[in-house]
């Protein structure tokens, strides 16, 4: 019989330099405005372009979340919900704020480091839980552990319709953004970490492009030296490479050609990877506002 537990966590509530982060509801929901928006904020609102160009609006919302775990792990039918302070399932991708402003974003841990289990969220289902991934009905893992906690940047979507032209013209995987997370802290399933990004990888997966963000979450002790990726190099020696490695070289084992990399092979800087959170922010708000079809992605 399938168990159920819960655990809570903050989703960065206490934060006083939040800028706004909105997203449009099919489903009523605690903080929506008269305009039918779950809007994200706090008492003022970060100054810088990059800030502006993000999907926004403006209310205070604060909310925390816990998350519910359904069934037992490495199961079919093992899933972990986010529910509101009500007790209401809300999405991870959907609901949860992307900025948290200076520079902060939410990142939410799917897969926790040194694991192999393939964590994802389920884009196809109804509020988006996390499950393990599956193929051909089995579930799917990693050949070898990931060294990194890995999970996605909420209400960011890589757009299949649109081609890259900086990236061999290679199209969005139809998939919120990727983070690989350098801290020493071993996060959980379901974990909503505060993170800088630090840089980006355009690794080329079967012809579509999969950005993976390289962040250092805010409460790591060395998150006040690393800013860019000229300062990862100097204080995580050999993690670019080790992180770009590590994606080439997964599906060699399964008999799989390896994954190739845009950009000449290397790790954007800070700027670039935070042109990318825009844009893919931009291309998640034409989703959710039905601006684009979405297929059998669920919105809710």
């Amino acid at each position: 019989m399938a168990t159920t537990t819960a655990r809570v966590m903050a989703v960065a509530a206490t934060n006083t330099t939040t800028a706004a982060s909105c997203l449009l509801l099919k489903r009523p929901f605690p903080g929506l405005n008269r305009t039918g928006s779950l809007c994200f904020s706090n008492r003022r609102h970060a100054p810088s372009s990059f800030s502006k160009r993000l999907f926004s609006c403006r209310a205070i919302y604060n909310p925390s979340v816990q998350i519910k775990e359904e069934g037992q792990p490495e199961t079919l039918d093992y899933r972990v919900f986010f529910v509101d302070n009500s007790g209401k399932r809300v999405s991870p991708w959907h609901d949860i704020p992307l900025q948290l402003g200076d520079g902060v974003f939410n990142f939410i841990v799917e897969i926790p480091k040194e694991s192999s289990a393939k964590m994802e969220v389920a884009t196809d289902e109804q509020f988006t839980p996390i499950k393990q991934d599956t193929k051909k009905g089995k579930l799917r893992y990693y050949p070898y552990n990931i060294n990194w906690n890995y999970g996605l940047l909420p209400q960011t979507w890589e757009d299949p319709s649109l081609a890259n032209n900086e990236v061999e013209g290679a199209f969005g995987d139809n998939d919120p953004v990727d983070v690989v997370e350098i801290g020493e802290r071993r996060g959980k399933i379901g974990e909503i970490l505060r993170v800088k990004p630090l840089g980006a990888l355009a690794m080329i997966d079967e012809g579509e492009l999969d950005w993976k963000i390289v962040a250092i979450s805010l409460d790591d002790p060395r998150a006040s030296l690393v800013n860019d990726v000229g300062d990862v190099e100097k204080h995580f020696p050999g993690t670019l490479t080790a992180i770009r490695d590590w994606f080439r070289d997964y599906k060699i084992p399964d008999g799989k050609p390896a994954n190739k990399f845009g950009l000449g092979n290397k790790a954007a800087n800070k700027d670039y990877a935070l042109k990318v959170i825009t844009e893919t922010n931009e291309s998640w708000a034409k989703l959710v506002k039905r601006s684009i079809p979405a297929g059998e992605l669920s919105l809710a």
